[in-house]
């Protein structure tokens, strides 16, 4: 394994907590994220399911879980499924887990081979009051392929219909929303290798270098610091291009005067860092860049100090329109007449803001949580302000990510360079 496991008694933890949520004579069955193919008999990378993670530490395929805490026979109250291995999948595929390793990777004491789960699943849907099943509930997701989860639940649904079928979904997403030491761990780890990438760059980036090399620079940067790779597409914007907020082609040069954005991170044991950083390609900011980059940067210094236990993330953004409006204004992009005026309902600074200012972060880059409710100390967010100028190819977007604490908050990028006077020193000391 690339990374270092997350200790066995973290998970443990996990089923305990989520065991206190759940009404008496509950089963759970979880199933791992299919393999997805591509063409031919081609296949993409392999990403576990995050609750199945979160709750038993197995990185592993054609994996299920199933906690029936109440079982009569304790030998059913926590059971793990794994992929038989053999010979012929240790040349074709190399080493998966023996139900040692899984049963010690997971404080699991029974691992069961694959083959085992049905007469397992029917002795149990025999002794249980309610069953919960998982399912992608995000509320940014679109799924348009049948998931494993899914097709075990349509199952369930025929074979079982008289059986009571509950959402695991909000349990998970309350349970996760409270980061643990060990997932702190881990994110501070994803954020170290993050912040060197950064930095490598800092020394990389000139006038005549095309996206894509930056791209490379990073991927090898994070790779040897035996990160997963970056945690979701990079985002390396050049000039006009960084105006485009989901841009990810990578592929133009880097020309003399233009501002550089990037949104790049590393992830590490599953979980993920997020990190946007807007830097001159030359090294040196011209003076209308600074004053929008100042502008920006003003944004997020406030907004770390209003994202606080307590406060309702729809309210949050509501501050940071009017923080924005007035940042927008004083570039001389909004009229103060005009803002008066505007319909609340079209505010006019979303044209050079159009997205939102924080999001949980964690096992997924937008990670679940209840965020209509109050924030909560252990949360951790990212606050990501930007201004986007399409007329005169300019963006500006920094971000750095919080651990919401009891008095202040922890900048887990505290050390990664977001100052204008640093990151042009960095850019030409070399």
């Amino acid at each position: 394994m690339r990374y270092t496991p997350l200790p066995a008694d973290f998970f443990h933890s996990n089923r305990q907590r989520l065991y206190a949520l759940l009404p008496p004579g509950s089963v759970v069955i979880l199933h791992s994220n299919d393999v997805l193919p591509t063409n031919a008999d081609g296949s993409m990378g392999f990403v576990q399911n995050s609750d199945l993670f979160y709750l038993s530490g197995i990185d592993q395929e054609e994996t299920i879980l199933v906690l029936f805490p109440d079982a009569p026979d304790p030998k059913l109250r926590e059971l793990l499924f794994v992929r038989e291995t053999n010979e012929h999948i240790a040349v074709w595929e190399g080493q998966k887990l023996t139900q040692e390793d899984a049963a010690k990777r997971s404080g699991i004491e029974r691992v069961r081979w694959l083959q085992d789960f049905e007469m397992h699943l029917r002795l149990m849907m025999c002794q249980c009051a309610q069953v919960y099943l998982n399912s992608n509930e995000h509320p940014r997701a679109v799924i348009q392929t049948q998931t494993r989860e899914m097709r075990f639940s349509q199952r369930c649904r025929e074979e079982y219909p008289v059986h009571e079928l509950r959402r695991l979904a909000p349990l998970m997403h309350q349970l996760r929303a409270i980061k643990q030491p060990a997932e702190l761990s881990a994110l501070s780890e994803a954020v170290r290798i993050t912040e060197d990438g950064f930095r490598r760059l800092l020394r990389f980036v000139r006038p005549g270098v095309h996206e894509f090399e930056i791209e490379a620079e990073l991927s090898h940067e994070y790779l040897r610091q035996r990160a997963r790779g970056f945690a979701y597409h990079p985002i390396i914007a050049s000039g006009a291009n960084g105006c485009v907020l989901h841009y990810n082609t990578n592929h133009c040069e880097c020309l003399d005067g233009e501002l550089l954005l990037l949104d790049v991170a590393a992830c590490y044991g599953n979980y993920n860092a997020d990190l946007t950083r807007t830097i001159p390609v030359n090294g040196r900011f011209s003076p209308r860049q600074r004053q929008v980059y100042n502008a920006v940067l003003k944004v997020l210094r406030e907004c770390r100090q209003m994202l606080r236990p307590g406060v309702i993330l729809r309210e949050y953004q509501e501050e940071v329109a009017k923080l924005m409006t007035s940042e927008l204004m004083g570039l001389g992009l909004l009229d103060r007449d005009a803002v008066e005026k505007q319909d609340p309902d079209r505010p006019l600074y979303k044209k050079y803001f159009p997205h939102g200012t924080s999001h949980p972060l964690g096992l997924d880059v937008h990670d679940v949580g209840l965020t209509w409710l109050p924030v909560q100390e252990g949360m951790v967010f990212t606050i990501e302000p930007g201004i986007y100028i399409r007329e005169e190819g300019l963006a500006v977007r920094l971000e750095n990510n919080y651990v919401i604490g009891p008095d202040r908050n922890i900048d887990l990028m505290a050390s990664t360079p977001i100052e204008a006077e640093e990151i042009e020193q960095l850019m030409n000391d070399r």
